[in-house]
């Protein structure tokens, strides 16, 4: 990548990527969890499977040095940066500050992106982004994703790289090993498809893991969750080990008190028995079990019963 000052920087190369990182005095740092992404082939895969087009904002989180947010530029869309490190950040500036379709957001993101999308909800409804891609560090990427769902910030389509292991619970139906409260809340707004596995020699540094591309996509028309449905479901994932009977029970009491709910003479393990009955359930199934769409029925009997 060249601008108007003719700063060059070769985004394939680790040995020009390492050289560039000294000159600038610059340096990987382990806690935000980088490493860039230097095959060319598979940033051009994640880049097509965003399907966006020429004049589309698009939000990408962990820009690093600007490998995919200047082949984004360069095929017309906008971007929306966001950006912790300083040293790139000043990186960042120097590379595409100047044009027009470029907005850097400094700091951390999981601080700064409800910000951005108040900001352009408040200029109007076309200003909100409808493409999301990143190279997630590791280390913030279910929570990030997971905040952005329980918000109500949707994309049309993602497109992010993230750890192996992260990616399979993103994808995990019921019943197999990696189903997770994570799952839920991503198949509850988006149709999730893994892309490719992505090897650790096409990063740099390496990493000491495997990486996978993450298509979503968002599920129109939107479901509609009561406010009880993802505190339920992080609320029955919290002991695994633990019955769904028993998770509920202690959901119902810490959320509507623990003798006496209000509803009635109702005691917390009548509500609970109800909920059960009513959703056919025995009480004696695991979380792990339970399609999401069942979440969605008991998150609804608990709102009808007006607790």
């Amino acid at each position: 990548m060249e601008n108007k000052d003719g700063f060059l920087l070769n985004y394939n190369s680790a040995s020009a990527l390492k050289s560039f990182l000294g000159e600038e005095g610059l340096g990987m740092r382990k806690k935000f969890g980088q490493n860039f992404l230097i095959n060319p082939v598979v940033r051009n895969a994640l880049a097509n499977a965003l399907c966006a087009h020429k004049g589309d904002e698009i939000w990408e989180i962990g820009p690093g040095l600007g490998a995919m947010t200047a082949a984004l530029l360069e095929n017309g869309m906008k971007v929306r940066a966001f950006e912790i490190d300083a040293g790139f950040i000043r990186v960042l500036k120097r590379l595409f500050c100047g044009q027009e379709n470029f907005c850097l957001v400094e700091g951390d993101v999981m601080k700064t992106w409800g910000a951005a999308a108040r900001q352009a909800a408040a200029q109007s409804a076309a200003q909100q982004a409808n493409f999301l891609m990143g190279n997630l560090p590791y280390n913030i990427a279910a929570s990030l994703l997971a905040d952005m769902i329980e918000k109500g910030r949707v994309f049309s389509r993602v497109v992010v790289t993230v750890q192996k292991e992260v990616a399979l619970r993103m994808a995990a139906s019921a019943g197999s090993p990696d189903y997770s409260s994570f799952s839920v809340l991503c198949s509850s707004v988006y149709r999730v498809k893994p892309l490719m596995l992505i090897h650790p020699s096409s990063f740099y540094p390496r990493p000491n893991v495997d990486s996978m591309g993450v298509l979503l996509e968002k599920i129109n028309p939107p479901p509609l969750y009561p406010k009880t449905f993802y505190p339920l479901v992080r609320s029955l994932f919290a002991s695994r080990r633990k019955t769904v009977k028993n998770n509920l029970s202690a959901f119902i009491a810490s959320r509507f008190g623990n003798a006496r709910t209000g509803r009635g003479d109702s005691t917390v393990k009548e509500i609970c028995a109800g909920v059960l009955c009513e959703n056919s359930l025995t009480g004696n199934e695991r979380a792990e079990t339970l399609h999401a769409d069942v979440f969605l029925s008991i998150a609804n009997s608990i709102e009808n019963m007006r607790l």
